[in-house]
């Protein structure tokens, strides 16, 4: 273990990880539920659209939380219409036909498995505990009836790209500190794979985590090792510290 660079990165934690910190950043939409089953939801809505500039992303989640009432797990579960979202709705590549898309998938899924927790959990159970194809199981029943040539909203690991926004949604539903609600038991900490975007890939390179050059799965696995090598028990412990100094302007440098 690198002492000195948990030492560097542990003060950066004990410093930063405060939930005064999330905003902007869509993790602050499921700090606003406390039901785990409402979590889940609200975290993939938030997961798929966190891409592009991040205050159109607080815009795009906030407009699409608004169609699904108090509790979107329970509107989920007991809604036949799948065209809540208008077809108006635009982030960047994706459209409402995409959202009312993914979450048509996921309430099927809740009404099949309970939750999706649940069926990442049986996705596991049949992969023989593999994480990367249960993950592409879990993927791709939330991808099923997506037009063919449309940006994927949960990409898949057997596509090989960073699958930041999966890995993101993970992170959220399994960690639990001051920022992380947490709440799933599916996984462990310690199974996470760090979110990989090229903020993170490139401070994970100047901090000689990886010097692969393109942020694809590979690259994300790496920098995933890199970090497990400092903190074995939480390898994504240090995803939003680091990350805060690309959000927000107030902040000094940090490599």
């Amino acid at each position: 273990m690198n002492t000195k660079l948990r030492a560097f990165l542990d003060g950066l934690y004990y410093v930063y990880q405060r939930r005064e910190l999330i905003d902007p950043d869509p993790l602050y939409f499921l700090r606003r539920y406390d039901d785990v089953k409402d979590l889940e939801i609200v975290g993939l809505v938030a997961s798929s659209l966190a891409y592009g500039r991040v205050a159109q992303i607080m815009k795009s989640v906030d407009r699409v939380l608004s169609c699904l009432t108090d509790s979107p797990y329970e509107f989920l579960l007991n809604n036949d219409r799948f065209d809540v979202v208008p077809s108006g709705f635009k982030h960047r590549f994706t459209t409402g036909h995409d959202m009312n898309t993914l979450l048509r998938n996921a309430a099927e899924i809740l009404r099949e498995h309970g939750t999706l927790e649940g069926f990442l959990g049986e996705c596991l159970n049949v992969s023989g505990g593999e994480m990367f194809p249960a993950l592409d199981e879990f993927s791709g029943s939330l991808s099923r009836g997506r037009k063919a040539g449309s940006f994927p909203l949960v990409t898949a690991p057997k596509d090989g790209s960073a699958c930041k926004r999966l890995f993101l949604f993970l992170k959220w539903l399994v960690r639990k500190d001051e920022v992380d609600p947490g709440g799933w038991e599916v996984l462990r900490p310690c199974d996470l794979v760090v979110p990989v975007d090229t903020h993170m890939h490139s401070i994970a390179m100047k901090l000689g985590l990886t010097s692969r050059k393109n942020a694809d799965l590979k690259c994300a696995v790496e920098i995933t090792d890199g970090f497990r090598e400092i903190c074995p028990e939480d390898p994504a412990r240090y995803d939003f510290v680091l990350t805060r100094f690309g959000i927000r302007a107030n902040f000094p440098h940090l490599l």
